[in-house]
């Protein structure tokens, strides 16, 4: 008698844009690219101010998109300004050195609300990306 196997998926479910809020879009492509390095991928018009605009790591410019949206809708401010006050990154960012990282970016004036930080396998540190959220820079020892 066969055995019964689950069909086979033909695709496979990736991770392909996420999303930080953000309060001015041209501040933010100007801190994530000539701050944080990455590259911009879309800038597509939405009418009004608003633009479909995200950017990529330029070590992956096929990979996963950031995208930058703005955060008109009345429950962004309140979700955003409650991460902040409770000091909760809104996402993270993988580095390959998370000290090396937090010395170049304090260089270039960047605020940090958290130091490098040891916590067994992972280094962390947290900024404030100047758009309303905290981002937290990541380095897992392997």
């Amino acid at each position: 008698m066969p055995t019964w196997r689950p069909p086979r998926r033909l695709l496979v479910m990736r991770i392909n844009i996420t999303s930080v809020f953000v309060d001015e879009q041209v501040k933010a492509l100007r801190f994530y690219t000539e701050v944080l390095d990455f590259v911009k991928k879309n800038d597509v018009p939405l009418g009004g101010k608003d633009r479909w605009l995200t950017v990529v790591s330029p070590e992956n410019p096929e990979g996963t998109e950031l995208l930058l949206e703005p955060s008109g809708h009345p429950a962004a401010k309140p979700f955003k300004d409650a991460l902040v006050a409770d000091g909760t990154p809104f996402t993270q960012f993988a580095v390959d050195d998370v000290p090396a990282e937090y010395e170049r970016l304090r260089g270039l004036g960047v605020r940090f609300t958290q130091e490098p930080t040891v916590m067994g396998p992972v280094t962390t540190a947290v900024l404030d990306d100047t758009c309303g959220n905290l981002i937290q820079i990541v380095h897992m020892a392997s």
